[in-house]
């Protein structure tokens, strides 16, 4: 009998262990993936307790950096100060039950900080989203290099990355993912290179510079190959590559979208990688197995096609591949062979509708890992309505407008619109949302937003 009870017990505690979610650890939720399993998400809220309201927790300053979690935390970034005299970057941690600030700390900017135009006039100084293993906090702060925290708030460690700026002038946008001991930066912007440090000394682990990495504001993946391997695949302009990411080691790259701004971030499914890309004249989406040696364009390279995103990222949700482009079209296409199922226009959309993509071509290979990375080049983009990546749970695609709300869109090919879900307070969203424990979290340049059930 006490045999059975103890058998009893261990599967209870199996079975509970298997049912609870993943952490929203990072840019884009479980490995950049955007996509959470969980059931029972909300479809409809606004500003009220009385209508799916949880909390909602002033912010000390904006930011398009999204949410992450940690057990009982939340963290996010913001910055004060619009010049860099006077820059403030601030990493905020509060309390997932009640929104209560349960501290913050602040960060001065460089003098040599990009200046606000451009894009940076949408995405401001604060766009890197923190990333968090259960006992630290890692933050970039472009110029002013990666900071470490633990999760009660004392900084660990910083280190430097660079103080360079891209030719454009955008300023920091790439947020940094943890890899075992490994805490990985795209430091495209400030020091054209991938670097890793260690978790918890900061020591650097390994650095891979490279000239194409200019022009990248995405963020990288880890990718399982079949074989139980792991690689680190960037989308950069042109390519995309796969590296080792214990050592730094290069190890493919495979022709990629074609534009000189690639702010989108890749995702994976069963060992294939699929990005997007586009800018004013130019928009792509590819699909590339993972894994091979050298220059695998003529062996890997699934498809190709002349539509995608400037500033957003896709979601995968079963066989199909959704995105919300900046000018605010929805799209689903399939995994298999990249076919159009349906494309939709949302509200808020721009009337000219998005980049209408374009053949091949543009500058000469430039330095790099691979063949350099070519393209046509792209600017502003910053009086897009969809600034946010979507991301998908329970059948549903979540879309952050900057001013029009959030649509709650039916993750088919029918890409129903379910709801639309606008608060009261005029604030401004760029910043896609977290997904824990049937609740969703959403920041503006105001607030920390809390929504579900309590």
């Amino acid at each position: 009998m006490l045999v059975r009870l103890l058998a009893l017990a261990t599967l209870l505690v199996l079975t509970t262990v298997s049912a609870t979610a993943a952490d929203w650890s990072r840019f884009r939720g479980p490995n950049g993936s955007a996509f959470s399993d969980e059931k029972g998400l909300p479809t409809k809220w606004s500003d009220s307790a009385e209508d799916g309201l949880v909390w909602k927790t002033s912010l000390p300053g904006a930011g398009a950096s999204s949410p992450v979690i940690s057990g009982d935390k939340v963290f996010v970034t913001c910055y004060k100060g619009e010049v860099p005299a006077s820059l403030e970057r601030i990493l905020v941690c509060a309390s997932r039950k009640d929104g209560k600030i349960l501290w913050q700390k602040s960060v001065k900017g460089k003098s040599t900080e990009d200046r606000s135009n451009g894009m940076l006039l949408t995405h401001g100084y604060s766009s890197s989203t923190p990333a968090t293993d259960g006992e630290g906090v890692y933050v970039l702060y472009g110029k002013s290099g990666v900071h470490a925290y633990d999760l009660d708030g004392k900084e660990l460690w910083h280190k430097e990355v660079g103080s360079g700026s891209a030719p454009n002038g955008w300023g920091s946008a790439c947020s940094p993912i943890i890899y075992k001991n490994l805490v990985i930066v795209n430091a495209a912007a400030e020091g054209q290179a991938l670097i890793a440090f260690d978790k918890k000394t900061g020591k650097e682990a390994w650095k891979n510079p490279a000239e194409s990495l200019n022009g990248c504001w995405g963020t990288p993946i880890l990718v399982d190959l079949p074989d139980g391997k792991q690689e680190l695949v960037l989308s950069v302009p042109g390519e995309v590559w796969g590296f080792d990411p214990a050592s730094g080691k290069f190890l493919w790259y495979c022709e990629g979208v074609n534009t000189n701004a690639l702010c989108s971030s890749a995702v994976a499914k069963d060992g294939i990688v699929y990005a997007i890309g586009g800018g004013p004249g130019s928009s792509g989406a590819v699909a590339i197995k993972a894994g091979g040696k050298d220059d695998v364009s003529k062996t890997h390279l699934l498809w190709t096609k002349n539509f995608g995103a400037y500033v957003t990222s896709p979601v995968i949700v079963g066989g199909q591949l959704f995105w919300v482009d900046d000018g605010g079209i929805a799209n689903c296409v399939t995994l298999k062979d990249g076919e159009l199922v349906t494309k939709k226009r949302l509200a808020g959309s721009a009337a000219g509708g998005p980049p209408a993509g374009g053949p091949p071509g543009g500058a000469p290979p430039g330095g790099g890992f691979g063949g350099g990375g070519r393209g046509r080049g792209g600017m502003g983009g910053g009086g897009r309505e969809y600034y946010a990546s979507v991301v998908a749970g329970d059948g549903k695609l979540y879309a952050v407008s900057r001013n029009k709300g959030t649509l709650v869109i039916s993750a088919d090919s029918k890409l129903e619109v379910l709801a639309t879900n606008k608060m009261d307070d005029a604030s401004v969203f760029n910043a896609g949302p977290a997904i824990q424990d049937g609740q969703i979290y959403l920041r503006s340049d105001k607030f920390l937003y809390c929504i579900g059930k309590k």
